[in-house]
């Protein structure tokens, strides 16, 4: 076994431990039951400031789960470091998110197509325009195909990723409406960048625990009946690419 202390030293693992697709909650604890509920004979491969991250067997693909902490910084990071020092192929952000939209409701499943956000994460690329951060298209048609064969409602469309949690801007609601936003969240946009300035795969999955606009919610028990639908096509979409 060989360890390897990536540059930030939020990583310590064994390359060999770590599989070519990686599905990427936020809570490292979600990571943690997502290995002991789906995977067969999970390993720990990293418990650096306890972001758990897992290997193990789906369906005779070898998978991988790890958190990527919350917001752009964090999930940035772990993204980065995964697929330049540890040879990772695809990340699979798998999280919640408040609906947007008037026809997206509670516990329905969106597959982010591209991601609109207030970040300024892509200006280190000096790209001469504005760089849409976007889904890798073989990923999302695969996962648009998994929840239709399985009957999971999908919306396929715009995210909203936000750099705050509270927004001062009441106004900024009706705005995302406006222009199509489907669901808002916090980490989307900036897995793509990483993910198309590394030559790399990355998709995000989210499933609708709350809407901004009619104020519903649903309950711990609700949200993990919704998260096990969004699981579901998070590991037909992994191992079609393991």
């Amino acid at each position: 076994m060989s360890i390897k202390e990536s540059p930030s030293a939020c990583i310590a693992a064994d390359e060999a431990n770590i599989a070519k697709v990686v599905l990427f909650p936020g809570d490292p604890l979600r990571a943690k039951t997502v290995a002991e509920t789906y995977l067969e004979n999970p390993v720990l491969f990293n418990s650096v400031r306890n972001m758990y991250g897992y290997t193990g067997m789906y369906q005779g693909k070898r998978i991988s789960v790890m958190g990527s902490g919350m917001g752009i910084p964090s999930a940035t990071l772990y993204a980065h470091e995964l697929f330049h020092f540890y040879g990772v192929d695809a990340v699979i952000r798998i999280g919640s998110a408040g609906g947007v939209a008037e026809d997206v409701k509670l516990r329905d499943l969106v597959v982010a197509m591209t991601a609109s956000t207030n970040s300024h994460f892509a200006d280190q690329y000096g790209f001469p325009g504005q760089l849409t951060p976007q889904a890798d298209y073989e990923m999302l048609k695969t996962a648009v195909a998994a929840a239709e064969r399985i009957g999971v409602n999908a919306r396929v469309g715009q995210v909203f990723t936000a750099d705050m949690f509270y927004n001062a801007n009441e106004k900024a609601g009706e705005m995302y409406r406006k222009f199509g936003v489907l669901a808002l969240e916090m980490e989307t946009a900036g897995i793509y960048w990483e993910a198309m300035a590394s030559g790399k795969k990355a998709l995000s999955l989210l499933s609708i625990s709350d809407h901004i606009f009619t104020g519903e919610g649903l309950t711990a028990a609700e949200r993990q009946d919704s998260f096990r639908d969004m699981m579901e096509v998070a590991l037909e979409t992994a191992k079609q690419f393991a």
